[in-house]
């Protein structure tokens, strides 16, 4: 099911017209969804930190791959490029990326669409640790509504048009 969501995904942003910034790998759901956003003619950009190049999973079909010293300018140069953050299921990586872009949105270095993509209630737990931090007053309404949710692929991408 994360799978089928995440080729879902990628066709849709072929289908829409659209580009894909994602972190290079040809492995995983990303590698999943640039392989499909690929097979329907979007351009895939990948931006690879040179500790990851040598583990061979680079995409190397990519239509460019942009090599950066550190996970620190991975991120911030995928944000460069990136006119929204669509996040599917994932781990600590994944966290740590959606974390970033909602909390540069709040600090206003960028107003950039932060949406969540809750396949299967995948996030459903983190989504009510994120209501506990607002009930708590550790989180402000407003900011929590940086992060929206999705519950679908197709209707993260209607979401962006």
């Amino acid at each position: 099911m994360f799978l089928a969501e995440a080729f879902a995904l990628g066709s849709g942003i072929a289908a829409a017209g659209l580009g894909l910034v994602y972190g290079g790998a040809n492995a995983g759901l990303m590698g999943a969804v640039a392989d499909a956003a690929l097979a329907g003619g979007a351009e895939v950009i990948g931006v690879l930190p040179q500790v990851l190049a040598g583990r061979e999973i680079a995409h190397e079909g990519l239509s460019r791959l942009e090599q950066v010293l550190t996970m620190h300018e991975r991120k911030a140069r995928m944000a460069e490029l990136a006119d929204a953050f669509l996040i599917l299921p994932g781990a600590y990586g994944t966290l740590d990326e959606m974390m970033e872009a909602v909390t540069w949105a709040q600090l206003c270095l960028h107003d950039k669409p932060c949406i969540l993509i809750n396949t299967a209630g995948y996030w459903d737990g983190l989504l009510g640790f994120l209501d506990s931090a607002v009930t708590a007053g550790f989180l402000k309404e407003k900011n929590r509504a940086l992060l929206q949710v999705a519950a679908s692929a197709q209707e993260a991408l209607r979401m962006l048009a």
